[in-house]
């Protein structure tokens, strides 16, 4: 048995997908694990580049988009670790991610589930890293305006405690207990399934933990935009857990039906704090040849710096991870906010960068 299984299911996110494998093979170097990647039908070429890049992953190519739950669960199905991790394809993990977890675990009697502190690419810390159950009450609070009671505020970023519900870009847990409990409810297509399978966790007798003492970073909204269809199967998921979970009162259920009805006919949110020209632009990097092919592709100077303390508010930086480390990567981004920095990772042996200005919109990718 191996230690480690880590399962990410991809679907037309290629360069993402790189990127994040190349992470996840940097945080596993000292481990005994597997990557297991799981293609949802990719029209891109994500299931070549794996082959040729990645000869050592596990790669099941599906010919249909079979949904995030049911390729999950095909995934850890063929697993050989003690532990999985649930993985998006959209995240970028630190050398240390998968170690401290282990730590965690070995000290931690019945844990079930377990996330970690996630960032969006500009550094903004995503709350739905630690949530609380999403009760009926706390639902209409949610849809309607409050969403203080849904996520769990007693916990700071970089805490380590229990909470409920974690998302599912990133999971950790023993395979055993994923094995117990079902796995993914493949009645769900594509979101609210990280929402039940945390809340059957706890059902079961487990403890999910939130773990702040290590940073993922996560291009929310890369796999989908949020426009109609997405608020559609993101309530219609609710919809299917509130009727599994809540059923038990009637007028409540309904109640939650109208809610989510409502809420399905709202106009597109606006992406917020998207900076959408910068005001100037740096390499991290001890590369002067890559500074020049970049500053070749945006066509503009590129400052070379060390430090971004004295880089002007709305800089766009990219990170050379040939000379940062994904961690040191990470630190930069993660203490960055107030700046307004957009950020752009070069990983190694790439001629791309990739990154992502909001955290609801989808990322971009510069070649050069």
């Amino acid at each position: 048995m191996k230690q480690l299984s880590v399962v990410i299911v991809n679907y037309n996110v290629r360069h993402f997908l790189e990127l994040c494998l190349k992470s996840v093979q940097a945080a596993i170097t000292t481990l005994d694990a597997e990557i297991i990647v799981v293609d949802n039908a990719s029209v891109d070429d994500s299931c070549e580049m794996v082959k040729e890049l990645f000869p050592e992953v596990v790669l099941i190519a599906n010919k249909d988009n079979v949904g995030f739950s049911t390729a999950n669960n095909q995934g850890v199905a063929i697993a050989q670790g003690e532990y999985v991790c649930i993985l998006n394809p959209d995240t970028c993990v630190t050398e240390e991610t998968f170690i401290k977890l282990f730590e965690f675990a070995a000290k931690t009697p019945k844990m079930g589930a377990v996330g970690t502190r996630l960032i969006d690419g500009t550094g903004r810390f995503l709350p739905e890293s630690k949530r609380n159950l999403p009760t009926p009450k706390v639902a209409f609070q949610k849809i309607f305006g409050s969403g203080t009671s849904y996520y769990v505020e007693d916990l700071d970023q970089t805490d380590v405690g229990p909470v409920t519900v974690l998302v599912g870009a990133f999971m950790f847990l023993k395979r055993t207990v994923y094995q117990e409990v079902g796995g993914f409810d493949e009645q769900y297509f594509m979101y609210g399934e990280d929402i039940d399978l945390s809340y059957t966790i706890t059902k079961a007798g487990y403890q999910n933990y939130y773990f702040g003492e290590t940073t993922v970073l996560h291009y929310k909204g890369e796999s989908t935009a949020k426009d109609a269809t997405y608020r559609k199967r993101f309530y219609g998921a609710m919809r299917i857990f509130y009727q599994k979970h809540f059923k038990s009162n009637p007028l409540e259920s309904f109640g939650v039906r109208i809610g989510l009805w409502l809420a399905t006919l709202s106009r597109k949110r606006t992406i917020e704090n998207q900076i959408t020209s910068p005001t100037g632009y740096a390499i991290a990097t001890e590369n002067d040849a890559l500074g020049q092919q970049v500053s070749d592709a945006l066509q503009v100077a590129v400052e070379k710096v060390n430090h971004i303390e004295s880089l002007r508010e709305g800089t766009e930086v990219f990170l050379d991870e040939t000379h940062l480390s994904y961690r040191g990567c990470m630190i930069l981004i993660s203490e960055s906010k107030g700046k307004q920095f957009t950020f752009k990772i070069i990983p190694k042996n790439t001629t791309f960068a990739i990154g992502s200005n909001s955290k609801e919109g989808r990322g971009e990718v510069l070649h050069f």
